[in-house]
C-alpha cells in the first residue's frame, strides 16, 4: 500500500476540513453525537505485531521485512532502512530485501542507486510486480517516463491502486501526453478522491497551465496555504523531468541554484540498469542544433575549450557520452605550450599623487577675483559630510543542533492523552523499571514514538530492553537523528 507523500497529505486533510467546514449548522451542533477518535493507520498495527514477533526472535526475517516495508508506508525511512539492514545481516541475497532497501533509496532520491537493487532483487527471485509501484517512481525520478508508466501499469493489473493511479497521470503529464494523463485520472476525480485534485494542479502546473493550477490549489486549500503554494507551481515547468517527478511525488523542490539542472548522477543517464536517452525539459527543442557558423578557425578553437556544464535542455548533452563509473585510464600528458617571452614584473603600486604628478597647473601668480553682486560665496559653505552607517549588530549565534540519541521504545499510538493513559500501565507492568525514568514522545510519520530515556549507549538501553522482556513488556532500541526533536510527553 502506498501513502500519501509528505506534499500530498496537506492536500488531503486541508481539503477534507474545509469540506467539513461547509456542512450545514445542525450537522455540526448534534449535542448527542459520539465524537469519534480517528483510527491509527494499518501499518501501525502491522509495524506492532512485527515488533512482537522480533522481541520474541530478533532474527525473523518475515517480521523485519514487515517493520520496514510499514516503516516506509509510516514515511519513516530511516527506521525503514534500520530493518531492512537487520535483514540483511541474516539473508544478504534475499531478493525482498534488495528489494527494500531499493525502496529506501527511492524515498532518498537516490534513483539510480535503487535501480540497480531492484535488478539485483528481480535476479535474485523476487517477484517483480511487488515492487513494480517503486521501481516505476525511481525511473520517474531519473527521468525515465516511459519505463514508469510500464511499470506503474504492470502494479495496477495486480491491484487499482489510487496512488499508483495518481503516479501514473502524473508521469503521463511529465512526458507531455496531457489528454492520457486526464482520463487516467478522471474516474478518481469523479470519485471525489481528494488527493487527485492535488495531483491534478501539479499535472497542469507541468504542463504550463499555471494559473489553472494555482486555481485549484485556492479553491481546495486555506489562502495562507495556497499563498505559499502558488509560487512552486509556477515554477513547475521550469524544472526537469526528474525534478518535477520528485517535487510532485516527494514533495522535494530542487533549491534555487539547482532548478532546471539535474544531479550529475542523474543528468550522465548511464548509471542505471538500461537508462533512457538524456533528459530533455520542454524547451529543449528550441536549443541550437548543427556546426556553428564561422570559420573553420572559430570552430576549431569552440572544439578545443572545456566542455560546458551539464544542464536539462542542453541540446549539447545529447551528443556527450555516458560517464562511466570506473575512473578513467590516465591520458598522456599534453606537451608543453611553446616558451614565451615572461612577461616584465609589475611595479609596485604608486599613490594617488604620485600618478597625478603629471598634471600640475603651470606656476604663476594667484588671481583674486571679486564676487559678483549678488553672487555666493561657494567657498565659505561648510559641506555637509555623510555620517558612516552604524555598524550592524551580528546576530545572535544560533543554538546547536540536538545531537542523535539512544533511547527504548515502548509504545506508539497518535492520541498523546492516550499515550499517557498506556505510559502509567507499562509503568505499572514494569515493577520499579521504569519508576526513575521519564516518558518522552517522537514523530513517527503519522502517528509517536512513547520513548524512555536518552541512554549513554546502545548497550545501556539493551540491558533495559532486556530486563522489561522478563516482565513480558516489548520495547525496542530506537536512534534519533541529529536534530530530532523529542519532548517529554505532557
Amino acid at each position: 500500500m502506498i501513502q500519501l507523500s509528505p506534499v500530498e497529505r496537506p492536500f488531503a486533510v486541508l481539503a477534507a476540513a474545509a469540506l467539513c467546514a461547509c456542512a450545514p449548522p445542525f450537522a455540526q451542533m448534534g449535542h448527542a453525537q459520539a465524537v469519534v477518535q480517528p483510527l491509527p493507520p494499518p501499518e501501525s498495527a502491522r509495524l506492532n505485531e512485527a515488533l512482537r514477533t522480533l522481541s520474541r526472535d530478533p532474527r525473523s526475517l518475515s517480521a523485519l521485512l514487515a517493520a520496514g516495508h510499514a516503516s516506509l508506508a509510516l514515511d519513516d525511512p530511516e527506521a525503514a532502512f534500520g530493518f531492512f539492514q537487520r535483514a540483511q545481516a541474516v539473508a544478504p541475497q534475499d531478493g525482498q530485501v534488495k528489494a527494500g532497501l531499493a525502496g529506501v533509496l527511492v524515498r532518498r532520491q537516490q534513483p539510480a542507486e535503487a535501480l540497480r537493487l531492484y535488478a539485483e532483487a528481480e535476479q535474485a527471485g523476487a517477484a517483480a510486480t511487488a515492487f513494480a509501484a517503486e521501481r516505476g517512481l525511481a525511473y520517474d525520478l531519473i527521468g525515465d517516463n516511459a519505463r514508469a508508466q510500464a511499470e506503474y501499469r504492470r502494479a495496477l493489473e495486480q491491484s487499482d491502486d489510487p496512488a499508483v493511479t495518481r503516479r501514473l497521470a502524473l508521469s503521463l503529464a511529465i512526458s507531455g501526453d496531457q489528454r492520457t494523463s486526464e482520463a487516467t485520472l478522471l474516474p478518481l476525480l469523479q470519485r471525489t478522491d481528494l488527493a487527485s485534485y492535488r495531483t491534478r494542479a501539479f499535472a497542469l502546473a507541468i504542463l504550463g497551465q499555471t494559473d489553472e493550477a494555482v486555481s485549484i490549489a485556492e479553491t481546495m486549500l486555506p489562502e495562507r496555504i495556497s499563498g505559499r503554494l502558488a509560487p512552486y507551481l509556477r515554477y513547475m515547468p521550469r524544472l526537469t523531468r526528474a525534478q518535477q517527478a520528485a517535487a510532485a511525488n516527494l514533495g522535494a523542490f530542487p533549491s534555487a541554484g539547482d532548478i532546471g539542472r539535474d544531479m550529475p548522477a542523474i543528468a550522465a543517464n548511464g548509471t542505471a540498469p538500461g537508462a533512457p536517452a538524456p533528459v530533455r525539459t520542454a524547451d529543449a527543442r528550441l536549443a541550437p542544433s548543427g556546426a556553428p557558423l564561422g570559420t573553420a578557425d572559430r570552430a576549431a578553437a569552440q572544439q578545443s575549450r572545456p566542455a560546458p556544464p551539464v544542464v536539462a535542455g542542453d541540446a549539447r548533452r545529447a551528443a556527450a557520452p555516458p560517464v562511466a563509473l570506473a575512473p578513467p585510464a590516465a591520458a598522456p600528458a599534453a606537451p608543453p605550450p611553446p616558451a614565451a617571452a615572461a612577461p616584465p614584473a609589475a611595479p609596485p603600486a604608486a599613490r594617488l599623487a604620485d600618478a597625478f604628478a603629471e598634471f600640475r597647473m603651470p606656476a604663476a601668480a594667484p588671481r583674486i577675483v571679486a564676487p559678483a553682486a549678488g553672487a555666493v560665496d561657494i567657498t565659505a559653505i561648510e559641506p555637509r559630510r555623510e555620517q558612516p552607517a552604524p555598524a550592524a549588530r551580528p546576530a545572535p549565534p544560533k543554538p546547536p543542533p540536538v545531537p542523535s540519541r539512544h533511547w527504548v521504545q515502548i509504545a506508539t499510538g497518535r492520541d498523546l492523552g492516550a499515550l499517557a493513559f498506556d505510559w502509567r500501565r507499562i509503568k505499572r507492568e514494569a515493577g520499579g523499571l521504569l519508576d526513575r525514568a521519564t516518558p518522552s514522545t517522537a514523530r513517527w510519520g503519522q502517528t509517536n514514538r512513547l520513548v524512555v530515556g536518552p541512554f549513554p549507549s546502545t548497550r545501556a538501553a539493551d540491558e533495559l530492553i532486556g530486563k522489561l522482556k522478563g516482565k513480558q513488556l516489548d520495547s525496542f532500541r530506537f536512534t534519533s537523528t541529529t536534530g530530532e526533536e523529542v519532548k517529554p510527553l505532557g
